[in-house]
């Protein structure tokens, strides 16, 4: 019988694990990884944080490079898949060569959304989606730089507090009226406000960026339309992503927002499937493809919908969550982001406790505040979709989330 080619296009969590996942599932044919960057997989969290702030305790890479051999997968790193004919199951490489595969996985993941009005200025303005980003950035920030953050989601928060740490003077400017407007509950938001004014971030809010400017001496000058005018000496934005799909356009795959799949991973061409954050899965209890932009979807759709390449079984379906590390403090987010009320357990002046948001009277998303160790009960409860029995005290930190899990099935 003919070995069996399987292809796995990107170079972040969901091609890393999905690799390993293929091997631990009895795939024993050729696997080839092919990634545009020239480092093996890493980890993209630590970029905001370790690697500018602590860059020798930095840990990125997810499989030394031995594993790989170890597992016989072949790595084509550094050169881009330009390529992709569905019907004659061929990749085409940037460097001319050409991979014929007989199932491929995309995780060709997203880039920093564009910001022309910025980009335009050349040298000072920087975005942080890759680890060269991360390492140039690092070398543009010291004591007394007046940093100017264009944008108040996880990235734009954590790279300020990495340059307060670093001792920069940082101003976040957000087009919003709050923090984290499409990813967090309104109670994080606050918190994480406070967080950093406390910590010296002064934030522009509702702030529309009309003109973009640089002096002779390099300030970067950003005019609102306010009319204020904000002066740094360099300019960091995050204002989402944008996915790379080419590939699965070219290809003439289902796109929608995301490659869209079903329930196996799989698109709609049946030998090419997709997963991580440019992957739009279907989700039979929502009834609907959903798509997440977050490590942890990342770690586990990768692991699943590898198994489901080799076992035919359906992904299973996690509840989204996520986490930020701001200032030494730690923040998770699980499930829904809105709830009819919000639950405290434990007490907030200690800085540790959980916040369960109830719908209904069901719980569908939680919030920890140096608290991770109720993550995973609160997750359970969230996937459980069970009612509170009556009578049951769930904001007393004494009674045991994991015992509720049984009861609210």
């Amino acid at each position: 019988m003919r070995e069996q080619t399987w292809v796995i296009i990107g170079g972040g969590q969901a091609a890393a694990v999905a690799a390993a996942s293929l091997r631990s599932a009895g795939f024993q044919g050729r696997l080839v990884l092919i990634g545009d960057e020239q480092h093996l997989p890493y980890e993209r969290p630590p970029l905001s944080k370790e690697v500018l702030v602590k860059p020798e305790k930095a840990s990125l890479t997810i499989h030394p490079e031995s594993f790989y051999a170890e597992n016989a997968i072949e790595c084509r790193l550094g050169v881009a898949a330009v390529g992709l004919d569905a019907e004659q199951q061929v990749v085409t490489l940037a460097d001319g060569s050409v991979i014929s595969f007989d199932r491929l996985l995309l995780a060709t993941g997203a880039r920093a959304r564009a910001y022309p009005l910025l980009d335009h200025l050349g040298s000072g303005v920087h975005t942080v989606r890759s680890l060269d980003d991360a390492e140039q950035l690092r070398g543009h920030i010291w004591p007394g730089r007046r940093v100017l953050v264009v944008g108040g989601g996880v990235i734009g928060l954590e790279i300020a507090a990495s340059a307060i740490t670093m001792g920069a003077e940082v101003t976040v400017i957000e087009r919003n009226s709050r923090l984290m407007a499409r990813g967090a509950p309104q109670a994080l938001a606050d918190i994480l406000l406070q967080l950093h004014r406390d910590n010296g971030v002064r934030f522009v809010f509702g702030a529309e960026i009309t003109e973009a400017g640089k002096a002779g001496n390099g300030e970067i000058n950003l005019l609102l339309a306010s009319g204020e005018t904000l002066s740094g000496d360099l300019v960091v934005y995050g204002i989402g992503v944008e996915l790379n799909v080419e590939l699965a356009v070219s290809a003439g795959l289902h796109v929608e927002d995301g490659i869209i799949t079903n329930i196996h991973g799989q698109t709609s061409h049946p030998h090419i499937y997709a997963a991580g954050d440019v992957a739009r899965q279907w989700n039979p209890d929502l009834q609907a493809c959903v798509r997440h932009e977050t490590w942890g979807n990342a770690q586990a759709q990768g692991a699943a919908v590898a198994r489901a390449m080799v076992t035919g079984e359906p992904c299973p379906q996690e509840v989204p969550w996520y986490w930020t590390d701001q200032y030494g403090q730690n923040f998770q987010i699980a499930g829904r982001h809105t709830a009819d009320e919000w639950l405290v357990r434990g007490d907030r002046a200690t800085g540790k406790y959980t916040l369960l948001g109830l719908t209904d009277g069901i719980v569908t998303g939680a919030m920890t505040v140096n608290n991770g160790r109720e993550m995973r009960p609160a997750k359970a409860l969230i996937a459980a979709r069970g009612r509170i029995p009556h009578g049951v005290e769930i904001c007393n930190p004494g009674q045991d989330l994991r015992k509720l899990v049984a009861l609210c099935a």
